[in-house]
C-alpha cells in the first residue's frame, strides 16, 4: 500500500499463524528474543518480531538472526495474513528455535525520519495548496511523495522546504496509538488524512499525530520527536500525469 494514510489490516490468519507485532508501538527496539513458530524453504515466522515488514511504500527492514552460535542475515520481512515472512540468506532455525533479532539500525532509523518528513511534506501542501498526497515510497537516501491536484513552480519548492524547516524546529512530540474511526471522523479533515481511501471495515487505526500539526492514520516507523528531523532539500520535481506531480527529497546530513 501506499501514500501516508497507510496502516495494519487484520486479513486472518496465515495458517493459524500469529506474528506480534512488536514495531507497532515501539519502533526504537533494536534487538528482541523470538521463538520460530514456521520453518520453510526460504523463510522462518516467529511469534513476535520488531522488524517491520514492507507496505505503505516503506522498505521493510534488515538485520539477522541469531541462535545456537549460528545466524543468518534477513534479506526481506513480508506480511502474510496475521503471520511475518523473515525471509532468510543462510541457514534457518527449526519450529521450536528461540532466537535473537537484530536490526539494522542505520537503515530503520533513516527510514523513520523519511517517514516522518513525508508525513510534514504532505501536511504542508495539503494546507499550502490543498493537494492530496496520492503516493510515496520511502528510501533510506531519498524519497518521493505524489500530488493531485497541483503544479509546483520553483517558488514553491523553495516555500515548502521553508516552512519544512520551519516546523521541524519547533521540536514537536509525535505519538502513536489506535483509535476507533468513527471518533477520528469528527475530529480530522478527512480529505487531509486521506480516509476516504481506507476500507469501510477497517474501524480500529493506528494513529501517528505530530502534536498540533497533523493527525493521520499510518503502519510507517517514526520518530518520537521532530528535532530529530534535519533539513530537508527538494532534489526535483516531476510531471507524474495531468495535475500530479511528484517531489523527490532527502534529508541533510
Amino acid at each position: 500500500m501506499e501514500i501516508h494514510i497507510k496502516f495494519n489490516i487484520i486479513c486472518g490468519g496465515y495458517m493459524g499463524l500469529v506474528t506480534k507485532k512488536v514495531w507497532l508501538f515501539d519502533n526504537y527496539i533494536k534487538e528482541f528474543d523470538a521463538i520460530v513458530i514456521k520453518n520453510k524453504k526460504d523463510y522462518v515466522c516467529l511469534d513476535k518480531s520488531a522488524f517491520y515488514p514492507v507496505g505503505g511504500g516503506q522498505p521493510s527492514d534488515i538485520g539477522v538472526l541469531k541462535w545456537e552460535r549460528k545466524e543468518s542475515e534477513i534479506k526481506e520481512i513480508v506480511k502474510k495474513g496475521n503471520a511475518i515472512k523473515h525471509i532468510l540468506s543462510g541457514e534457518k532455525p527449526l519450529v521450536g528455535t528461540k532466537v535473537h533479532g537484530i536490526i539494522d539500525w542505520d537503515v530503520r532509523y533513516q527510514h523513520m525520519k523519511m517517514h516522518t518528513a513525508q508525513h510534514i511534506i504532505s501536511g504542508v501542501i495539503f494546507d499550502e495548496y490543498n493537494a492530496r498526497t496520492v503516493g510515496n515510497q520511502i528510501h533510506a537516501e531519498s524519497s518521493r511523495v505524489d500530488f493531485y491536484p497541483i503544479r509546483f513552480s520553483e517558488n514553491d519548492l523553495e516555500f515548502i522546504e521553508r516552512k519544512f524547516n520551519e516546523i521541524a524546529k519547533q521540536n514537536l512530540s509525535i505519538k502513536i496509538y489506535e483509535e476507533d474511526r468513527k471518533h477520528l471522523e469528527k475530529r480530522v479533515d478527512q480529505q487531509r488524512c486521506n480516509l476516504d481511501l481506507l476500507p469501510k471495515f477497517v474501524t480500529t487505526l493506528r494513529i501517528i499525530e505530530i502534536e498540533g500539526f497533523d493527525v493521520c492514520p499510518c503502519a510507517g516507523t517514526h520518530v518520537k520527536n521532530t528535532s530529530e528531523l534535519s533539513t530537508i532539500q527538494i532534489i526535483k520535481k516531476e510531471s507524474k500525469g495531468k495535475k500530479r506531480e511528484r517531489i523527490v527529497y532527502t534529508l541533510l546530513p
